[in-house]
Order: structure tokens, then C-alpha cells, then sequence
């Protein structure tokens, strides 16, 4: 007779011991129990595989290197590259030289240029803030904020295809195989909360990025480091509700059933920490039924955060849920979360390759006011400083056009522009340039590694003591060379 609530999924019967356990719907188990306890079987600590360490929860909370600045990160990940030139990285000397053919090297997904034509910035800059930012009317919210934020405008990437610079971003390497950002930090910290998941990622509705899961994935660390997708419509998580209607009663008894189990290997073979790792995946999942869909209620939010959000806007509806979500995310401990601004290819995201005006004024529209209200609600609530805030892409665009008409821009990985805020860093201070076309990074030049190393100095993490021993090697998401942060934003 088959058991759907057989931990193993198998048939009872099947061994002797299976049977045993299973006559009686598993009350013979109350005497094992009963005598594993007067042998003080059940006084023994749960080991690890070697069948001596102590096993631990691998996202159980973890004292940091040093005393943090910021507990969370929200990875605001503008998907496809948006151009610096017509946002944040101000080129006066641009204005008024439209159509002119320069000589000036680029490299993206047209290949190796040494000439191009010159498109102007489409949008009228103006300064802002204490701190007298120029920002360009594509952000009139965001604009409102720029002395919470620091500028990083030389940024600089190992390549200009969306596929190898997005798991540059995300992992530190532009091959796959290697965890991601978010799973260092949970690997490093551990999770402060036990009823959702330490690393939660967020799509666009058009679809996921190229690469896909690789840019939310541990790679050679335990899948329980991995990201977690969360929908903002229907169930937050995926496949998270039981299977065959089945009910919380019976799901707890299939908790205590593997508990049960748990003692019964351990007794033939001490360490099994494969079945230990897995009974606290069913409890992880067990808790998030409640907790998840929890979060994602807005029912406690006022009607005047919602539509400090945009929610009262379709346009903006999605990228908003999305925001306000990760604020609630932060609020019960989630330590890191990814949300995307573009999906799929071409103008889904802002990989703006024929038309910039037409791409950059969707996306910019869908986004301003979502992340505006964000900082503005993360402040007033006096979770900024706590909370570190990442905006960026995978690159820049170039200054000149990639076909001979129209007004798009191909990937420029040599010098662009992401801002960071909150999480004990400066407000209103912008560092290093890009020339004055805004071709490649000048001064300062900053490698994606110095932004990594950065995020995780911020989290009280050392980038260049963070390790995880594989293949032989103490592997880093800095790599092996010393990577500072980047001191002149740090308060």
C-alpha cells in the first residue's frame, strides 16, 4: 500500500525497517523512542558528516567580521545596461555636436570600433540637492534624493555582452559556476530570520534575465545559499504549497516523521547531515507557507504608501509592489534582495540599441518614483542607515550610435555609472569620471570587484577573508588578489 506521507516517498513495506516504523501508522516508533531515551540516545548533539562536528544550520545567524554598518541589501538591478550619459554622468561638452563622427574606440555587441557618430543626450539636466547634483529629467523623483546618494562614475566591467557582464555583477566572474552576491552574504552572515528565505529575488513580468538562474545561483556553495524567487501576483513562492491538498496537521506530522527518522539513522550512521540539511529545508518551507503570503499582504500598508509607491498607476504598479515588498522583506530580516527592471531582450529591458528616447523614457517612467519612494520610506522610518541600496546595471551605453540612424547606443563596459545609498554611507558625494564624452573611466576607475567589496565591507564582512574552501582553493568573490572598498563614500 503506497504512502503519500512517507518521508522518502517510497512504500511501506519496502524494508524491514520501513515496516516496522510504518505498522500502526508509526506508533511502534513510541517505544524506539522510548527506549533510545533510557540509553540517552536523544541527549546526543546532532553532528555533522564526519560524525564529530556539531551540526549547524548553515543560515543560522553569524557574528560578522567587524561591526557592520548595514544589516540588508536591496539590489536595485536596472537589467540591459542604462546610459550614464543620459542619467547621472552630466556631458555638457556633448550638447550641440549631434551626428558629428569622432574618433573614439568603443567595444560591445558590434565588435571593436575605432569611430562612431555622436548621439546627444536626449533629456535636459539640472542640479539638485545641497550637493548640486546633476541629474537628467528622466528622474525627477529620484532627483529629489541624490544627497542620500553616492555617485560611482567610473565603473568599470571584464566585458560587454549582457550574458558574462551579468554574472560579472552578480558573482564576481564573467563564467557561471560561481555563487552570487547575495548567497556570500548569507553564507558569511546567516540569516536573521527562520520563516523566509535569506535571499530573495525579484523578476520583471516580462521575464527573467539572460544567464537566467545563474545570476541568483550558490554555485559550488549548498543550494541552501541559493536566491529565491518571489512573485508579486498569485503565491509568492513557487511550488511552496503542499502537494494533494495536503494539510498543516499532516504536514507536521511529516516533520516529526523525518525527525523521527533522523534519530533512527543516526543511530546506524552517525553524521547524517544530508537528512538533517533536509529537515530544515521542509521546516524552512513549513514556516514560509504562513509567512510568505504575510509578507507580500499590503493590507497594513496606508493608502497614502501605496501611492507614495505608484500602485495607483499601471505603469508603475509592478515596480512598486516590487519595492514596497523589499522594504516589508527588510523588515523581517531578509538579508538580501535583488529586484529587476527589465526582462527578456531588446526593449523589455533597457538595452536601448535603436531608439534611447523611446527605451530609456519607459523604463526610467516604471522606475523613478517606485525607488524615490523607497529611500523616502526606508528614511522616514529610520531603516536607511540599516539598509544598504544598490541601483546599477550590467554596463553603461556609448556616446555614439550604433547603426548609421536612429539614436541608439551599444554596451559600454569601460567607464559608467551606479549609485549606492544608506547602509553608513555618504549622501551627495559623487566619485570618479568618465572623459567628456563619456567613453571610458579616467579618473578613479572602479572595478565591479571594488563594488563587491564595498557591499560586504558595509555588511561587516572582510571581501578578503570571506572564503569558501573548493577545488582545492579558498575561493572569494573579490578573487585572490587584495580588493579594497572604496573609502571615499564610506561615512
Amino acid at each position: 500500500m503506497a504512502s503519500n506521507n512517507h518521508p522518502t516517498g517510497g512504500f511501506c513495506g519496502r524494508t524491514r525497517r520501513e515496516f516496522l516504523w510504518q505498522a500502526g501508522g508509526g506508533f511502534a516508533g513510541l517505544a524506539l523512542a522510548g527506549l533510545l531515551d533510557q540509553d540517552g540516545f536523544l541527549d546526543r548533539q546532532a553532528v555533522a558528516a564526519d560524525g564529530s562536528t556539531p551540526w549547524q544550520n548553515p543560515l543560522a545567524p553569524k557574528p560578522p567580521h567587524f561591526a557592520p554598518r548595514a544589516k540588508n541589501v536591496i539590489f536595485l538591478f536596472m537589467y540591459g545596461g542604462p546610459s550614464h550619459i543620459d542619467t547621472f554622468d552630466y556631458k555638457p561638452a556633448m550638447k550641440g555636436r549631434d551626428n558629428q563622427t569622432i574618433a573614439v574606440k568603443t567595444f560591445g555587441r558590434g565588435g571593436h570600433k575605432n569611430e562612431g557618430r555622436i548621439v546627444e543626450p536626449r533629456w535636459n539636466f539640472k542640479q539638485y540637492g545641497e550637493c548640486g547634483k546633476w541629474v537628467s529629467d528622466l528622474f525627477p523623483h529620484l532627483a529629489q534624493h541624490v544627497d542620500d546618494m553616492a555617485f560611482l562614475h567610473s565603473m568599470t566591467a571584464d566585458s560587454p555582452i549582457h550574458g558574462s557582464a551579468m554574472l560579472m555583477m552578480n558573482s564576481g566572474r564573467i563564467l557561471s559556476g560561481f555563487p552570487c552576491l547575495g548567497s556570500w552574504v548569507n553564507y558569511g552572515l546567516g540569516s536573521e530570520n527562520q520563516n523566509l528565505p535569506g535571499f530573495v529575488v525579484m523578476l520583471d513580468p516580462t521575464g527573467g534575465p539572460i544567464s537566467g538562474a545563474k545570476n541568483w545561483s550558490s554555485g559550488f556553495m549548498p543550494a541552501t545559499y541559493q536566491g529565491t524567487t518571489f512573485r508579486t501576483q498569485g503565491a509568492p513562492i513557487l511550488d511552496l504549497k503542499p502537494r494533494d491538498g495536503m494539510t498543516r496537521a499532516a504536514q507536521r506530522e511529516l516533520l516529526d516523521a523525518l525527525h523521527a527518522q533522523n534519530v533512527e539513522h543516526a543511530s546506524i550512521r552517525p553524521g547524517n547531515s544530508d537528512l538533517q540539511a533536509r529537515i530544515a529545508s521542509y521546516e524552512l518551507a513549513y514556516k514560509m507557507q504562513e509567512s510568505a503570503p504575510e509578507a507580500t499582504d499590503f493590507g497594513q500598508e496606508t493608502a497614502d504608501t501605496q501611492k507614495l509607491y505608484g500602485l495607483d498607476d499601471p505603469r508603475k504598479k509592478d515596480f512598486g509592489t516590487k519595492c514596497l515588498l523589499a522594504r516589508r522583506l527588510v523588515e523581517r530580516g531578509v538579508r538580501f534582495i535583488q529586484v529587476y527592471s527589465g526582462g527578456a531582450h531588446n526593449d523589455d529591458n533597457w538595452d536601448a540599441h535603436s531608439d534611447i528616447e523611446k527605451n530609456h523614457n519607459y523604463h526610467a517612467y516604471n522606475t523613478d518614483q517606485p525607488i524615490a519612494a523607497l529611500l523616502q520610506d526606508l528614511k522616514q522610518r529610520d531603516m536607511l542607515k540599516d539598509t544598504l541600496v544598490v541601483w546599477g546595471g550590467e554596463f553603461g551605453r556609448q556616446p555614439t550610435a550604433e547603426y548609421a540612424k536612429g539614436t541608439g547606443r551599444d554596451h559600454n563596459s569601460y567607464g559608467f555609472t551606479m549609485w549606492m545609498a544608506g547602509g553608513g554611507l555618504k549622501g551627495g558625494v559623487s566619485v570618479g569620471t568618465t572623459d567628456e564624452l563619456g567613453s571610458a573611466a579616467v579618473d578613479q576607475p572602479m572595478h565591479v570587484k571594488r563594488l563587491h567589496a564595498t557591499i560586504l565591507n558595509q555588511m561587516g564582512l572582510d571581501p578578503n577573508k570571506l572564503s569558501y574552501f573548493y577545488s582545492g582553493l579558498d575561493q572569494k568573490l573579490v578573487g585572490v588578489e587584495h580588493i579594497e572598498p572604496i573609502h571615499e563614500i564610506i561615512a
